[in-house]
């Protein structure tokens, strides 16, 4: 029964204001192409160590000093509302 087989309708559907270079379905992230962490390195610890190496070749130079002080006093404030000992890693006489 060839006469019913029908073969499926082909559409070549081009976006009508795009202007741009390759396909516009292609979905791709914005800062990809910046990243040296997305890719191959597949496992945890090939992607830490990129991640890594990719903050200390930052142009910035890498960690912010501002970052670390609000960090070290956040973190003097969480333990003192929680009232931390320090003596307990002071020797004991």
């Amino acid at each position: 029964m060839a006469i019913f087989k029908r073969d499926p309708k082909k559409f070549d559907y081009k976006p009508r204001y795009y202007k741009g270079d390759g396909n516009p379905f292609e979905i791709k992230q914005k800062f990809d192409e910046f990243r040296t962490t997305t890719g191959k390195n597949k496992n945890l610890k090939g992607k830490f160590n990129a991640a890594l190496n990719e903050f200390k070749d930052s142009e910035n130079g890498g960690i912010n000093k501002t970052i670390l002080y609000i960090i070290a006093i956040l973190v003097l404030i969480f333990l003192w509302i929680i009232d931390f000992d320090i003596s307990i890693f002071l020797p004991q006489d």
